[in-house]
């Protein structure tokens, strides 16, 4: 146990905010998991066996063939009556293996979901899971993190709480160690400012935990694929149930036999139930979110993997995302000296701007501009003031465009009071000569046209301890500039292209300014960087308006939270279906309102991941291009195996009803147990086999499906309905080829049967794509593949030659001429779907 935990242990930076705290020892720490368990909400008590029996026996085929073996005891043939029962046996093992690969993978999932939380463990600072914590840790607490425990607060510092998830209102609470309310409740997110709280309670013992009940009743939303799934299958149980009337009438008018009656109705029931369908589509979403897992793509949501096939618009940020993230400073500015490289020469004007940049900057930076501001600190200042100055006030990042205070103080009340943030931000607070202003937007404008990251930096004298609500309302004296170098990421460009190559738009939103943000973008060759628009511009446009320039603006800079929000509602009233990324707490609302939202693994606040419907471990954004080329391709496979499973039923059912509707010479020519050996071959083959199959070549060079367009649409339907008329046609035409030959009702059905088998493996092959050749197909990659037609084969040739088999399932073996026949008409029955496919590329070339 010690050591499964401990590898999931990260250690983190020193945190100069411990102030003495030393947290659990390694030893505490087991004491208390023994004593309490992990920190997980456990309520649903049924065993999973339990469960996935009573989920077997809600599914209508076993009921079926439960049915139809209890009516062959009945009438006396029980070898039949067992064989269906150990159907049942064969039909449940499937669905456990199914149910046990979807559930492993989802569990899997689960585990990388798993939010993560800093603690204070033997006087070092790390980084657990959150299943992890145990009662007495020291639990650190940021700015947007999501609480993992209940506890009480030990240390705080300018630190409120979103505690809407447990009392509704949505106005965050500021809590503070000497006040009577100091505790902090798991589900709950910081809103502003860092905490140490003392564990109290985990799990089940929580505040969250005790109310749980209601959370575990809470269902996800069907998606629209389901939903349309599940209409579908409903009309089929339904016209099952009329043909179930039908058949039996006829049956009984033409036999006079109750039983036998019954028994062909049933077959016809079981024949048309499409009960592949749901199983290939739970299995197809669940394992397609386990594969995009094993790329570093974390799916919190099943309906995610659905809908990115159809993204046509993403939404990305510069810093981090198209940029390496590692802020170097480059470049400062003063009012006395200019732009200046940097170097160790500086002068009192130049080295206070650096100081006063890292005193703007958190106490314990994990922003990569403010590590750097530390890193120049610390070079050009021999003595240290850091340990003797603690944080008493600050106003978080905020305002538009945005921009951020720390107060520190010493023992002896001296004071410092520094910001830093978006150059427009600071001057604004500064009363600058028109001259000085005009020096530093002329150095803004220089420094951003290399592509650095201009941050301006000012200080402030404030006595009083009564400080206002607004840090804008402060009186600041301008510092000067410090310009970052953010380098593009290496493939970037080639990520782009992979965008535009699928047909998918790409909007840039920064918190960066327009001639950064044009400099970057230009060196990535990122479509339409000319152009750009501002968050203060934007969030006066009309909704009307912005509808409009989002189509044509690509560029969007200077962004805060309610300007982002707008954006992305504007590209789905205009019909996008939107993706967008983000990593920090701002980010929340947009990321919750994209149609896929996606967070950074590695940077992204908690709040971030928990908006976000997918999480790029790596913060990669060419894993988004591997997403999508996924979901195209889980999407493009769904619907062949449904397609498939459409065509295939159709001459099933038609071979069943039709010779007794028509009352021919054999008119109940395919029995229960004929239908279950099909049923056996269909059902592993829609859900397994086609869920294996590569992506198409030309799948990421084709515009998005329209996420509206119906799963069912009239022209692939007839398709698959056409494909199963003609096999039907094939088994009829094999079937007056051996009445007029003289074929007894045995000889018959396994000429009938066997022309089944091979048109069964003929759509296979074909339906693997309605584009490409099956000459080109053979080629593709799917290991089990050749498994699935080679099993198939080998039952079909037991069945008709192994004669105890044959016997029991009345086949007879085949001669060379009938089992050629068979064979041919199977094979005529599908291929003719190849010209279909050739006159498609055909127009598409032209």
């Amino acid at each position: 146990m010690a050591s499964k935990y401990k590898n999931q242990t990260q250690k983190t930076e020193k945190s100069e905010y411990i102030s003495g705290i030393t947290g659990l020892t390694s030893l505490q720490v087991e004491q208390a998991r023994k004593r309490y368990g992990p920190n997980r909400l456990i309520y649903s008590k049924n065993s999973l066996i339990f469960v996935a029996l009573k989920s077997l026996a809600q599914e209508p085929m076993v009921v079926l063939l439960i049915l139809v073996s209890g009516i062959y005891f009945f009438s006396g043939q029980q070898s039949e009556g067992i064989f269906l029962l150990v159907s049942v046996v064969f039909i449940a093992a499937i669905s456990f293996y199914q149910d046990h690969k979807s559930k492993n993978a989802l569990a899997a999932l689960q585990r990388y979901t798993q939010p993560t939380c800093k603690v204070i463990r033997d006087g070092s600072l790390l980084s657990v899971e959150s299943e992890q914590l145990v009662v007495g840790d020291s639990l650190v607490l940021e700015e947007g993190d999501l609480v993992q425990a209940d506890g009480v607060l030990v240390s705080a510092n300018d630190f409120s709480i979103n505690e809407s998830i447990l009392t509704g209102e949505s106005m965050a609470v500021y809590k503070a160690i000497h006040q009577e309310d100091h505790l902090v409740f798991m589900g709950t997110t910081i809103a502003s400012g860092h905490a140490i709280a003392t564990i109290t309670a985990i799990g089940n013992q929580t505040k969250l935990g005790r109310i749980g009940k209601s959370i575990e009743s809470i269902k996800e939303e069907e998606t629209p694929l389901a939903r349309q799934i599940k209409v579908f299958v409903n009309k089929m149980i339904v016209i099952g149930a009329m043909a179930f009337c039908l058949s039996w009438a006829f049956n009984y008018i033409y036999h006079q036999n109750f039983m036998q009656s019954l028994l062909g109705a049933l077959t016809i029931a079981m024949s048309i139930l499409p009960e592949e369908i749901p199983v290939a589509f739970a299995s197809f979403m669940a394992l397609g979110a386990w594969r995009l897992m094993k790329k570093g793509i974390i799916t919190k949501k099943m309906g995610t993997v659905e809908t990115l096939g159809s993204a046509t618009v993403i939404c990305i940020d510069k810093t981090g995302t198209i940029t390496e993230n590692k802020m170097a400073l480059i470049e400062i500015f003063t009012i006395n000296s200019g732009v200046s490289k940097l170097n160790s020469d500086f002068g009192s004007s130049e080295k206070n701007l650096i100081k006063m940049a890292m005193w703007a900057s958190e106490p314990t930076p994990f922003d990569p501009m403010e590590i750097a501001l530390h890193e120049a600190y610390a070079e050009h200042f021999k003595v240290d003031e850091r340990p003797r100055f603690h944080l008493v006030h600050e106003y978080p990042l905020g305002g538009s465009p945005p921009m951020m205070t720390h107060v520190f103080e010493d023992k002896d009340s001296n004071r410092i009071i520094a910001a830093k943030g978006a150059p427009e931000a600071i001057i604004r607070c500064c009363n600058l000569k028109k001259s000085d202003q005009k020096l530093v937007e002329n150095a803004i404008t220089e420094m951003g046209s290399k592509g650095f990251r201009v941050l301006a930096v000012g200080e402030c004298e404030f006595k009083s301890n009564d400080f206002p609500a607004n840090q804008q309302e402060m009186d600041f004296t301008f510092v000067g500039l410090v310009a970052f170098y953010d380098p593009p990421k290496q493939h970037i460009s080639k990520v782009l292209k992979s965008f535009y190559d699928a047909g998918i738009g790409v909007k840039l939103i920064t918190g960066d300014n327009p001639v950064t943000t044009a400099a970057i973008a230009k060196q990535i060759g990122f479509l339409g960087y000319e152009q750009s628009l501002s968050g203060e511009q934007l969030i006066n446009l009309t909704d009307a308006e912005l509808q409009k320039t989002v189509k044509e603006i690509n560029v969007f800079t200077r962004m805060f939270p309610m300007a982002k929000l707008r954006i992305i509602n504007a590209l789905k009233d205009n019909n996008e279906v939107v993706a967008m990324t983000g990593d920090g707490v701002n980010d929340g609302p947009a990321l919750k309102a994209a149609h896929i939202g996606i967070a950074m693994g590695k940077k992204g606040t908690e709040i971030a991941k928990q908006a976000a419907a997918l999480i790029l471990v790596e913060d990669n954004l060419s894993k988004m291009v591997e997403a999508i080329a996924m979901g195209r391709r889980i999407y493009a496979n769904l619907k062949k195996a449904i397609q498939y499973i459409i065509s295939i039923h159709i001459p099933i059912i038609l071979v069943v009803l039709l010779p007794l509707l028509l009352n021919w010479q054999f008119p109940n020519l395919l029995l229960p147990m004929h239908v279950v050996i099909l049923e056996l071959i269909m059902g592993p083959t829609c859900s397994i086999i086609f869920e294996n199959e590569p992506i198409e070549k030309n799948a990421m060079r084709q515009a998005p499906r329209p996420f509206t367009q119906t799963f069912f649409n009239p022209k692939e339907l007839t398709t698959s309905i056409a494909q199963g008329l003609m096999i039907a046609f094939g088994a009829f035409v094999t079937y007056q080829y051996a009445i007029a030959h003289e074929a007894t009702e045995i000889g018959t059905r396994t000429m009938v049967f066997a022309t089944l088998i091979s048109a069964n493996i003929m759509l296979t092959l074909c339906n693997r794509s309605f584009y490409y050749a099956i000459t080109t197909t053979l080629r593709y990659s799917n290991k089990l593949m050749p498994l699935a037609i080679g099993g198939t084969m080998l039952m079909a040739a037991l069945l008709l030659y192994l004669k105890p088999v044959a016997n029991f399932f009345g086949f007879e073996a085949l001669g060379l001429s009938e089992l050629a026949m068979s064979i041919a008409l199977g094979f005529i029955s599908v291929i003719w779907i190849e010209a279909l496919k050739w006159r498609k590329r055909v127009i598409k070339n032209r």
